[in-house]
């Protein structure tokens, strides 16, 4: 059993780093469509991108009235 464990371990670490290069790429790849410089992307799109799940979570729990 800890074999799938680690297997399950490894498969979702590859994911996040893979996915941390798709949002970094994509994100430079909006700044150059739109001309902006990258500090003014990674102020906005990406903070708001971060900022995405726990915003989700939080009004999901005040929708079901949990603290």
């Amino acid at each position: 059993m800890i074999i799938v464990y680690l297997l399950v371990l490894v498969i979702g670490f590859y994911a996040l780093v893979k996915g941390a290069d798709l949002f970094v790429d994509g994100s430079s790849n909006i700044a150059r469509m739109l001309h902006v410089p990258g500090l003014i992307i990674g102020l906005t799109i990406v903070a708001f991108g971060t900022s995405a799940p726990e915003l989700a979570v939080s009004t999901y729990a005040a929708l079901q009235g949990a603290n």
